[in-house]
Parts: structure tokens; sequence; C-alpha cells
């Protein structure tokens, strides 16, 4: 998915326009790759076949293509993120604009998926059909191995947005850590629900789920972005703030699968 070469139109009035578009695909160095960047002077005629186009906001764009406003480049950025989900990781590794966003959604979504496995393998009666779940039960002897994988996972996206290499030999040393890691933040959360009484341990839990996962996710954005990961005082503190913010999505998900049912889990 890093690897797909990517084919960029730009469509601009101006030489000024097709400046300032290309601006915003600026790579992250002098050695990173690019894709295939291509002014399309004809107003936006014949723009099949390009993975993304991008025109400025004034001028009247074709189906499909993104407005860009020199004057808040970033709202672009955030609309592509959003919508082309299939770019990500090829947009992050070619081009500058795109790296910390999307790290940033990769680090949140997985930490999510985490809180809401964690809160629904421990908490069957959120949702009366949980028990049909597959992994519904065995909640201690397996959960762990998921969370941990999907931190892996994690380690993987993280790298190919980064332009590194990516697989369990190259990564070799973060997965390590990770797995280390594991085992702290899980016997934390067993600590909680061994001491709360029945229910009121499992938010935090799953809290615990979602920060431990975000701690781990921005400190691989920091060592493939600049060599070295986050220092003790920096993990607490990250992980302090993201604890309070997997407490409030774990909450919001419990309350929406009470009013609705499993539909609402996942949204």
């Amino acid at each position: 998915m890093a690897d797909r070469r990517l084919r960029i139109g730009l469509i601009a009035s101006t030489s000024a326009g097709f400046t300032a578009l290309n601006g915003l695909l600026a790579p992250p160095s002098p050695e990173a790759p690019r894709a295939e960047i291509e002014h399309l002077v004809d107003g936006g005629e014949g723009v099949a076949g390009f993975d993304l186009v991008l025109c400025e906001s004034e001028l009247l764009a074709p189906p499909d293509a993104f407005p860009f406003d020199p004057a808040d480049p970033q709202r672009t950025v955030r609309e592509i993120v959003e919508r082309r989900e299939d770019l990500r990781l090829a947009l992050a590794r070619n081009f500058r604009a795109f790296r910390k966003p999307v790290i940033g959604k990769i680090v949140k979504g997985i930490s999510r998926e985490n809180a809401i496995f964690c809160l629904l393998t421990a908490l069957p009666d959120v949702v009366p059909s949980l028990i049909e779940l597959p992994w519904a039960a065995g909640e201690f002897a397996s959960d762990t191995a998921v969370l941990t994988m999907n931190q892996v996972r994690m380690a993987f996206l993280i790298a190919g947005a980064s332009d590194q290499d990516v697989g369990y030999r190259e990564q070799r040393a973060q997965i390590a850590g990770i797995v280390a890691g594991a085992f702290g933040w899980r016997a934390l959360a067993r600590e909680l629900v061994g001491k709360v009484p029945f229910g009121g341990g499992l938010i935090p839990k799953a809290a615990i789920s979602y920060a431990g996962t975000y701690t781990v996710g921005v400190g691989l954005e920091r060592f493939y972005r600049i060599g070295y990961g986050l220092t003790r005082e920096e993990r607490r503190r990250i992980y302090g703030q993201a604890l309070e913010r997997g407490r409030a999505i774990v909450n919001s998900v419990v309350d929406a699968a009470k009013r609705h049912g499993p539909a609402a889990i996942g949204g």
C-alpha cells in the first residue's frame, strides 16, 4: 500500500497556483520517493487515470477532484485523508503534509479498536448477542495476543507511512518492545478488574488498552521521524492524556450499545 505509485493531477489557472499546489506535495526529505505529478493546463479535461486530482478552489473542479485553498492547505489534507483511505499510506510516504495526519489517523483508529475489543471481551452483557462472537470467551487467555498483534499491525502501518522498511525482521526491535510492554498494560488492567466490584473496572480496563496502544503509536511515530522514542516523562504525560480520552470513548461506546444494541459498536 505504501509503495503504490501515485499519479496526481494539478489544476490551476496561473503559475502561482501551480506553485502553491506543488508546495502541498513537498517530499518529506530530498531522498524520499515522489509521485508522478502532472500539470493539467487544459483546465481539468481528461483527468481519468489519475489517482488524485487537486484543483484551485476558485476554479470549477471536475468530479472527485479536491479543491485547494492556499489560505488553508490543511483543510485539503484532512479531507483527502478522510475520504481516500486507499491512498493514505502512499500519500504519507511521498509527501510531508500528509505524514503526520495519516499516522495520527492510524494511531487513533487502532487505539480505539483495541479499546472496543477489550471492552467487548470483558463485558458480554453490554450487547446481548455478544456471546455469538467467536472471541467472546477466554478473555484473559486471548485478548493480550489480539491487542498486541494489533499494535504490531500499527507498527507496520506507521513504518510504511514513514517510508521505512516493513516486516517482522526489519522491525524486530520495535516489535520486541511492543510485546514486552503488553504484559505491563494487561497486568494493570487485570488488577483494576480484580479489585473493583464486577463491572466497575471494565471501563478503566478498556481505557488502559486505548492509552497503552496510543502511547506505543506516538513513540513509534517519534522513532521513525527523528530516530529515538519517548522519554519516560513524555510517556507518562501522553499516557495520562490518552487515558482520559480512552475513558470518554469507551463510555460513549457503552452508552450507545445500551441504547441501540450491537449496531452501535464500532461506529
